[in-house]
């Protein structure tokens, strides 16, 4: 991976000249990164996108033609780009691992670094957690409801351009696809590719019957035809069996299967199976396409559309969709102390937790499934045999739990600047996020109103999250405004 320094933003180094100016450039500092609330209305994300934040780090470094750049703008004095010259990452970064189910207001990941270092990573990190989370979710969400039909991402045409596409193809992967129309990301993450064919070449024919058997004369094996060019039920299909009489069948081959991308899906696969097996095919599939997302997946299935596979690419690599992931302050160290940060907002919702903290899930012992997370002071112990979660917002809301496993989720992937974590590949990856998602409540993974998973702050936090947001409203205000306020 190129060095990509300078994919930050410009008040990230303003901000930085001035922490130098000031002489603060080695002060440490702690950032969170977090969420606030779950995309798509779920009850649930995926983290993704750390494999390309590990990768921004190691080839952290701003070479001598960034240093040209930003002499050029004219905004920035010599000794300060002459300190930029030598920077480095030597801080500490914990995270909770790519396929991890997560949610809203806790930490995902977590910076201890010096402040100037902090502040220019921002940017990137935000960038690869935002897309990377998206795109896995949003896989998540369609092969859940899939359920056993293989899923394949088709998405690469409707990406954001070509690294975005790769990208999408492969958390797409991780988030449960069986595979991707995507070549290259195939060939870069150890990807199954799949596909079938195009209308274009059914269009270029002389006839459908001429496409289809040019396309298995050369494709022998592979054989799942584009049948709603014309008309599916009284052109594509017909044609496709006759290509598989005809030329797939004497000579040893079988129809693979078929491929519908428009009209009613339910009622033409329906139709279409009947036609198939009528014919003597009954182990030719059916693929769906078309617009397809986690809604329309559960109408089908619904109605008892005939499905053997999905192909999905707009709604998973060009999901209209954010996560809105956020970077805050949360601590410095000063005088050898710790010292919380907290933004207070009078909108709640962007009132952070404040301090340096871990995050920690509880699993049922019995049934393996995930009771709720905590939020607690790095420094504080969780009981291994009894705990009440309290709801940070309404905290006559208690939940007490017992017979439990706790579990950190952040786990630290660099220290003093050296990578100590070792990336999972493409493939463990997606293992993973499949075992870890069998550990949330069916309730919590439900399209629609899905139940609200625990996420809640220690008592200790909570208490430190009151105290400093009355702090913060004690600050004085000079007189001439306070008429104004």
């Amino acid at each position: 991976m190129k060095n990509k320094t300078m994919m930050t933003d410009f008040y990230e180094l303003t901000m930085a000249q001035t922490y130098f100016d000031k002489g603060e450039q080695n002060k440490k500092v702690y950032f969170d990164i977090f969420f606030r609330t779950n995309p798509f209305n779920g009850g649930y994300a995926i983290m993704g996108g750390l494999d390309n934040i590990v990768d921004y780090i190691n080839n952290f470094k701003i070479s001598e033609e960034d240093i040209n750049y930003l002499r050029s703008t004219g905004k920035f004095k010599e000794e300060f780009l002459e300190y930029l010259k030598n920077l480095k990452f030597t801080g500490d970064i914990f995270a909770i691992e790519d396929g991890t189910p997560i949610f809203p207001n806790e930490p995902v990941l977590t910076v201890k670094a010096n402040v100037i270092e902090a502040q220019i990573i921002e940017t990137a990190l935000l960038a690869n957690f935002n897309h990377g989370t998206l795109v896995t979710t949003a896989a998540k969400r369609i092969t859940n409801a899939a359920g056993d039909i293989p899923v394949m991402e088709f998405g690469a045409r409707r990406a954001r351009g070509i690294d975005s596409a790769v990208e999408a193809s492969k958390y797409a992967y991780v988030g449960g696809c069986s595979g991707t129309s995507n070549v290259l990301a195939g060939m870069e993450n150890d990807i199954p590719v799949l596909g079938t064919m195009a209308h274009s070449m059914i269009c270029d024919a002389d006839s459908e019957y001429e496409a289809f058997l040019d396309y298995a004369k050369s494709n022998p094996d592979n054989c799942v035809f584009l049948v709603d060019t014309f008309d599916t039920l009284r052109s594509g299909v017909p044609n496709a069996i006759k290509v598989a009489q005809d030329y797939l069948i004497p000579n040893g081959y079988k129809l693979k299967g078929i491929r519908i991308d428009s009209g009613d899906l339910a009622y033409l696969s329906k139709k279409s199976r009947r036609l198939l097996d009528e014919a003597g095919f009954n182990d030719a599939t059916i693929c769906l396409s078309n617009g397809l997302d986690e809604n329309t997946i559960k109408s089908l299935k619904d109605q008892g559309a005939c499905i053997d596979s999905i192909g999905a690419g707009d709604n998973i690599a060009a999901s209209k969709e954010r996560v809105g992931g956020v970077y805050k302050l949360v601590a410095i160290e000063k005088d050898g102390k710790l010292i919380p940060k907290i933004k207070v907002s009078n909108d709640a919702i962007k009132t952070i937790n404040p301090g340096y903290k871990k995050v920690y899930r509880f699993y049922d012992k019995n049934t393996g499934y995930a009771l709720g997370d905590v939020i607690a002071l790095a420094d504080e112990k969780i009981p291994e045999d009894k705990y009440t979660l309290i709801c940070p917002t309404e905290e006559w809301k208690t939940t007490t739990i017992e017979n439990y496993e706790v579990k950190e989720l952040q786990v630290q992937i660099f220290e003093n600047g050296k990578q100590i974590y070792e990336v999972p590949t493409v493939n463990q990856r997606k293992e993973y996020c499949n075992e870890q998602f069998k550990t949330i409540y069916p309730e919590i993974k439900r399209i629609s109103n899905p139940h609200g998973y625990y996420v809640d702050l220690t008592k200790k936090l909570l208490e430190l999250k009151k105290e400093l947001i009355l702090e913060s409203r004690k600050i004085e205000v000079p007189k001439q405004y306070r008429k104004q306020i």
